[in-house]
């Protein structure tokens, strides 16, 4: 027999809509992410991408619409869901006072798992983000590469079946960046789900099996970034070269620069 978990979606939002000050900044999107895929929101600043990740790990309550995550109805089950879901935020919040085993020993404590328990896991997980040799090393002495990469196993700390990553290679440089890109296939490769916002082109393309484009608050396109390509390339035959995701995205939410 089919497992129901394994076909129902990772993620399913139908006319999600929060606002604040009376104003929409998710406005009624519809989103389904699949199991097992690298699904990426892409938009300019203030598109609603962070809101929506944060109303997906109930932390942020809707105004409208429905929402469930790895099956369960969110808010009303969120505690339930964030047990199940590893997040990699924005900007890197690790304790400067603790070891790189000692960070992650202190958030596993926030899942319930012991010392005993955790210790063969955490070993695994540095061995992964090739930090193994820097297990005693406190974290203001470590790169931003590292410190990035640290961030990440802390989110896989309790063995995730969702992965949230809010821009996670943003500052980076190309060598960091790639080594965050090979861990992320890996996970997808284990059959881990991954949700990603990012504003590099290059990073959806290559990560993303699935991309929807946000502005103003509202999904404007939502297909794998070939089809994207290939959906608007008549609105850009005035290009002397071949279209790309960067000309897709500039074409869909247009040029104006906003805070």
């Amino acid at each position: 027999m089919t497992d129901p978990a394994a076909t129902t979606p990772a993620v399913l939002a139908e006319g999600l809509v929060k606002r604040y000050g009376g104003v929409a900044v998710v406005d009624g999107i519809d989103l389904t992410v699949r199991r097992g895929e690298c699904f990426g929101l892409l938009g300019p600043n203030g598109a609603g991408k962070t809101t929506t990740l944060r109303m997906l790990l109930g932390l942020t309550p809707p105004d409208g619409g429905r929402l469930t995550v790895l099956g369960e109805p969110v808010p009303l089950r969120a505690r339930e869901v964030r047990a199940r879901v590893g997040v990699v935020p924005q900007a890197d919040n690790l304790d400067p006072d603790f070891t790189v085993r000692e960070n992650l020993i202190t958030y596993a404590s926030y899942f319930g798992l012991s010392k005993r328990e955790v210790g063969p896991r955490i070993d695994a997980l540095l061995e992964f983000a090739a930090l193994d040799q820097r297990s005693a090393a406190r974290v203001p002495t470590l790169s931003g590469g590292m410190k990035r990469r640290l961030t990440l196993v802390r989110a896989l700390i309790n063995d995730p079946e969702l992965v949230v990553l809010d821009e996670p290679s943003t500052g980076l440089d190309p060598q960091a960046r790639q080594h965050i890109w090979q861990r992320l296939r890996q996970l997808r490769a284990d059959g881990r789900t991954l949700i990603l916002t990012t504003h590099y082109m290059d990073e959806a393309e290559r990560l993303c099996d699935r991309l929807a484009i946000m502005d103003r608050g509202r999904v404007v396109a939502c297909d794998t970034p070939e089809a994207l390509v290939a959906a608007a390339a008549a609105g850009l035959r005035y290009l002397q070269r071949p279209a790309n995701l960067e000309d897709v995205f500039l074409q869909l939410t247009g040029h104006d620069l906003r805070e």
